[in-house]
């Protein structure tokens, strides 16, 4: 019952975090017209954005990876007609991990963009981000808090 409980603990930190962490947009936004234009993003920032896109890439392919590797082998050991306790929860700390390990490294790769963007152009793009989680489906009360 203990690691029940640590285990929803963690769960509630991981799902915090992310919930309060300010996500981006979907692919290479900072190469969309309308966001060039927006932002009023220069080439350099442009090249830039895409520097530190360019340099997360592969780990964040695979931090995903690792994620839905651990979501399947718990899927697995879940359907199992005896369920073995100590399997499953080494697999749940490894899949805590792995999307504590894939958050983290979204969470600096969104450091590092904040961090080409001047204040100006990051308020544009936080105003564009909060309109974007407005409109998204199955969203209760739509804003997030500020931060």
């Amino acid at each position: 019952m203990r690691t029940n409980r640590w285990l929803l603990a963690a769960a509630l930190i991981v799902t915090a975090g992310i919930a309060a962490a300010q996500p981006l947009p979907p692919g290479k936004w900072w190469q969309r017209p309308e966001v060039i234009q927006k932002l009023g993003l220069t080439a350099e920032q442009q090249q830039k954005l895409d520097d530190v896109f360019r340099a997360a890439a592969d780990e964040l392919i695979d931090a995903r990876a690792d994620v839905e590797k651990a979501q399947v082998a718990l899927r697995g050991e879940l359907e199992r007609p005896q369920l073995r306790r100590n399997d499953i929860r080494a697999i749940a700390t490894r899949l805590s991990d792995a999307r504590a390990k894939l958050f983290e490294r979204e969470l600096m790769m969104l450091v590092d963009m904040r961090g080409v963007l001047n204040d100006s152009q990051w308020q544009r793009m936080r105003k564009q981000l909060d309109r974007m989680e407005e409109r998204r489906p199955g969203q209760q009360g739509g804003r997030r808090p500020p931060g």
